[in-house]
Parts: C-alpha cells; structure tokens; sequence
C-alpha cells in the first residue's frame, strides 16, 4: 500500500491480496473452461468470461480509487464479489445441471479435497500420481487441470474456486468497511491536513518573546495612545512582560 504524498489515502498492492490471487486464477481457468466446454458463438461463453474478468479486473480498479475514495473502492470490491458470486457461480451451476452432471455438496470428501487444494499456490505434501490419474495440484494449476480433467470435475473444481473468491472478496469488503470507519475517507483526510498546514504557518509566524523566548500572542491595547492597535505580548505574562509590536500598524 502507498500513500503517494500527504493527503491521499493508503492505496495498491491489490496483487499481494489472496482474494486477488484466486479471482486472477478463476479469470484464466475460466477461458480455459468456456474454450473447451461452451460454444464460442453463444452469448454465454462471452457473458461467463466477462463475469470472471470483472471479478479480478475491479480488484485492482478499487484499489487505485482508494487513493482518493474508499466509497469507490467499497463498491467495486463488491462489484467484483458479485460477479462472481451471483452470475459466473450460477452459471457453473447451471453448466452442471443442464448437461446432467453432478453437482457436488460442499460437505462432499471430493469438494473437501478440492477446496483444501485451492488454499496453496501447489499444494503440500500431494503423493506422486498415478499414471493416467488427472488431479489438481493447487491454485496455480488450475487453468491446466481444468483444460485436461472431465467436465464434471473441470465445473466443480471451478465451483470451488469461484466460492472461495467471493468468501475472499466478502471479508475484503468487510475489511475496507472497518477502515473506513477508523480512519475516515478521503475528504476528511483533506481537511485534516489543510488543518494541520494551516497551523504550522502560523506556529512559523509566532515571534518568541525578546526577554524570555516564549511563543507570544497577538493582544490589542486597551489604554494609552496606542489603544485598540495590536501587539505581541509574551504567553508567561504577568511573570514576564515582553512585548513586541506587530508590524500591522
């Protein structure tokens, strides 16, 4: 994350974000899927590879708007959990049942399997393959096993993947949320810096008093032939009693 000068908000590194990592993958799996699986000419090919692009492309979008509105970056986070959640996911789905395949509960030892595999990059610790045997080594494997497994499997592995982005991308949000609330977006940051400017110049104006070097303050006389003109009047007053004129006669 970087700030890029005083007053704008903390904003990227969107790339060391594991929500964005799973939704990048879920992106390249999903082409991979629809290139094999789905009928290039039909609308929903198309409409299934624009879901998982905006999934990963307003992650990074957000990010760059949270340098000057954390609302912006709110919301395109869940535009990028939605599209994934409710349209690319539902159409894995749909793919499953229209083509009479199963579609696995998300208690099953297959999906359990699955899903723990996803958590790695690769995973650990996986036993050598058996010859012939397509499996899923992790996360970065995802578009390769997907572009040689069955469809069944090709559809829930991608099931898996598309459910933990959007778990990902819903505690992301939820996250920015809590910042937000901590720390304010960024008009209130803008104000708070011109506030703090604006002291420091006028901290940079006060004189220190000739005879003790206190901060003095600007007073007005009262009396004498100077009544009612300003001047500097040392802060430790009455134990010392230092002046100074203002320069504003």
């Amino acid at each position: 994350m970087s700030r890029d000068g005083g007053v704008l908000l903390p904003h990227g590194g969107y790339e060391k974000l594991r929500a964005y990592a799973v939704a990048e993958a879920v992106y390249d799996a999903t082409v991979v899927f629809c290139d094999r699986f789905v009928d290039r000419r039909s609308r929903t090919h198309d409409q299934m590879v624009q879901a998982a692009r905006s999934g990963v492309r307003n992650i990074s979008e957000g990010s760059g708007a949270a340098a000057t509105s954390r609302k912006t970056e709110i919301k395109l986070t869940n535009v990028a959990r939605a599209s994934l959640n409710d349209e690319l996911r539902k159409d894995y789905r749909s793919f499953l049942i229209q083509n009479g395949l199963r579609v696995w509960h998300k208690d099953a030892p297959e999906a359990l399997a699955m899903r723990e595999r996803l958590k790695h990059d690769v995973a650990p610790d996986l036993p050598p393959a058996r010859p012939g045997v397509v499996r899923l080594s992790g996360l970065a494997g995802l578009a390769q096993f997907v572009g040689v497994a069955e469809p069944e499997m090709a559809a829930n592995a991608m099931l898996c993947a598309v459910n933990q982005a959007a778990y990902l991308l819903r505690r992301l949000c939820e996250q920015q949320a809590r910042a937000f609330l901590e720390t304010g977006g960024f008009t209130e940051n803008l104000y708070a810096a011109r506030v703090r400017a604006r002291a420091s110049i006028a901290n940079a104006m006060v004189p220190a008093c000739p005879l003790c070097g206190k901060p003095m303050r600007q007073r007005t006389a009262r009396q004498g032939p100077h009544a009612g003109q300003p001047f500097w009047g040392c802060t430790g007053y009455p134990d010392c009693k230092g002046t100074m004129a203002s320069g504003r006669e």
